[in-house]
């Protein structure tokens, strides 16, 4: 298994990276908040999940081991995969899933695109005394990394959200939404986050 990563940023894409290691780019999956984080030509360390599958192998990577944790946590509950698990911690931070599951906060997890009422309280009923009370500090805002403008920015965001489970319409309406009040010079890290944010309303 391989538990984390070391070496330099070669690409940074809104939910993925490429982390060269040893002379070998390692394509990593990730959440919008980690990847927004990240430069390209910087040093990182990612923890990282190895997810095997018949006819692959994919490599799943977050900016800390209790994010990781929770990702790998969350999977044990039946019929939540990877992709859901991502969309997960794409919508909510380690400490907020904790703090829905341990609550029994079902409105919070059924923000997340995939999971439904009976979904969310399977989630709560399998976890709540598995994953522990929220930390007093959760994780703070990201600096959004430099993107390009216009309609290109609002494509790529709501590329990423379809990619997270949502439909196409709901990504055109919250891009909509949050592009008529952001910052013109807003990044495309800092629209997707508008954009988790409006849809987990």
């Amino acid at each position: 298994m391989i538990s984390s990563l070391s070496g330099r940023v070669a690409h940074v894409g809104l939910d993925r990276l490429v982390v060269e290691v040893g002379g070998v780019g390692m394509l990593v999956h990730t959440t919008p908040r980690t990847a927004a984080d990240l430069r390209t030509g910087s040093e990182v360390t990612v923890s990282t999940t190895l997810v095997v599958r018949e006819d692959s192998l994919t490599l799943f990577g977050f900016g800390s081991a209790g994010e990781r944790d929770m990702f790998e946590t969350v999977q044990t509950v039946s019929g939540v995969g990877p992709r859901l698990a991502l969309a997960m911690l794409s919508v909510l931070t380690p400490d907020e899933v904790r703090a829905a599951l341990t609550t029994g906060d079902v409105a919070t997890l059924t923000k997340i695109p995939g999971v439904g009422k009976k979904s969310a309280e399977r989630l709560v009923l399998e976890l709540k005394d598995k994953v522990g009370m929220p930390s007093a500090t959760a994780g703070g805002d990201v600096t959004a990394a430099a993107a390009p403008s216009g309609d290109a920015r609002r494509d790529q965001v709501a590329e990423a959200l379809v990619g997270l489970g949502w439909s196409s319409k709901q990504a055109a309406d919250a891009v909509s939404t949050v592009s008529s009040s952001a910052d013109p010079d807003a990044s495309v890290a800092a629209l997707l986050r508008m954009a988790l944010r409006e849809l987990g309303r």
